[in-house]
């Protein structure tokens, strides 16, 4: 059988079935960008290839994906970070100008070029870690021609790096200071003027919102899934993360792809997220950087079946990380995520969150071969070490 390439005595960690899919003597064939064999060599055909690579043991995972992630932004908030330090209060920081407002700002006065060449570096840590999907919120521009300036930076960003890009409009991400004071007038202007815009443009492939007291009601989101599913645009909500607004449930009734940090998720938003089929993506960077102490409830989400994302959360304000190595360690010691549900929820269950499971995600044929290669004498020590980097090669579509 003729294929593109062939990598020949790995151990593979399919992410198919039950646990990591553990293959020990394996296989990986790519014709045409996809995945024609992942398995056992023992079983596999007989490959003609154009280029093969020894493996020496090594494991390849599928490569790894961040399903959360606010990557373009102008400006960062390190000085916030500072005075919070010193004992400075959120209110004392915002008043001073600070916040999401500073982001804002920057973003706003940023050209699409410095947008892209800002996020770069951030992005290249992601893929030098083995990443090989990535998605991109807007949210910091909040008004039409800034957000939809993001959303075209997130976009260039996958052509200027070997990397897949899901775009997500965030334009419900907070309050802007023109709108002070009248939340459904700004959500009536996302949903009557950005969305419609946005969605003319296909520039985004779901839509969020932050469903909090800090951000908006589950009214307001309402109003926007309903919007966004008039425009054929999947949904996925902030929700849960600093108090029970009940967002992950609204959001199941929108069959949300996911519902993302989750720590104050009851029971009756769990068996919501349940029947949905909705993925409940974990932001331990975020939880971390904040100092939560209240833990998203992953017995409980577990015993319900609900699969379990892990991501960065990277932005400027409250989860500066680009590490999707350190999530993994982070959501084994911080939540108890066991090594084989840490490395699914940056790989086959992060693609779930994107509503990308039928391409990426697994070793598995037909899907795009997407790939991470590893020093490591087992999986585990993927979740294990903290500010090493293990990474021997990283495949984008079979190159």
């Amino acid at each position: 059988m003729r294929c593109d390439r062939l990598w020949t005595d790995a151990r593979l960690a399919t992410m198919a079935g039950d646990g990591l899919g553990i293959v020990e003597r394996g296989v990986v064939a790519a014709k045409g960008g996809a995945i024609l064999y992942a398995g056992a060599a023992a079983d596999a055909p007989a490959f003609e290839a154009d280029a093969v690579t020894r493996c020496d043991g090594r494991w390849i995972t599928p490569g790894l994906i961040d399903c959360h992630t606010h990557l373009v932004h102008a400006g960062n908030r390190a000085r916030e970070f500072e005075m919070r330090l010193e004992g400075a209060s959120y209110e004392e920081i915002a008043r001073a100008g600070g916040g999401i407002v500073s982001t804002m700002r920057a973003t706003r006065a940023a050209s699409e070029a410095e947008l892209v060449a800002t996020a770069l570096p951030r992005l290249d840590a992601l893929l030098a870690e083995g990443v090989t999907t990535v998605e991109i919120k807007s949210g910091y521009g909040l008004d039409t021609d800034s957000e939809i300036r993001m959303l075209r930076a997130a976009r260039r960003l996958g052509e200027v790096r070997d990397v897949r890009v899901s775009t997500t409009f965030l334009g419900a991400h907070a309050l802007p200071p023109d709108y002070e004071g009248d939340a459904d007038a700004y959500i009536a202007h996302v949903v009557d003027a950005m969305l419609p815009e946005v969605a003319r443009l296909g520039l985004a492939d779901a839509v969020d919102a932050f469903c909090e007291t800090i951000g908006f009601t589950a009214a307001q989101t309402g109003r926007l899934f309903e919007a966004a599913t008039r425009a054929g645009l999947p949904v996925k909500l902030h929700a849960e993360q600093l108090s029970n607004q009940h967002g992950a449930a609204l959001a199941a009734r929108f069959g949300a792809l996911s519902a993302d940090h989750l720590e104050y998720l009851d029971q009756a938003g769990v068996a919501a997220m349940a029947k949905a089929g909705t993925v409940a993506t974990l932001l331990p960077g975020a939880f971390y950087f904040v100092r939560e102490t209240r833990l998203p409830p992953v017995a409980a989400l577990r015993a319900a079946g609900v699969p379990i994302a892990l991501a960065t959360d990277c932005n400027p304000g409250t989860s500066p990380l680009t590490s999707p190595l350190l999530v993994m360690n982070m959501g084994a010691t911080l939540f108890r995520l066991t090594v084989a549900e840490c490395l699914r929820g940056v790989t086959r269950n992060a693609a779930a969150a994107l509503g990308l499971g039928d391409r990426i995600g697994t070793l598995e044929a037909g899907k795009a071969c997407d790939l991470a290669i590893w020093d490591v004498e087992h999986p585990a020590e993927l979740v294990y070490l903290m500010g090493l980097n293990p990474l021997h090669a990283r495949i984008w579509s079979g190159r």
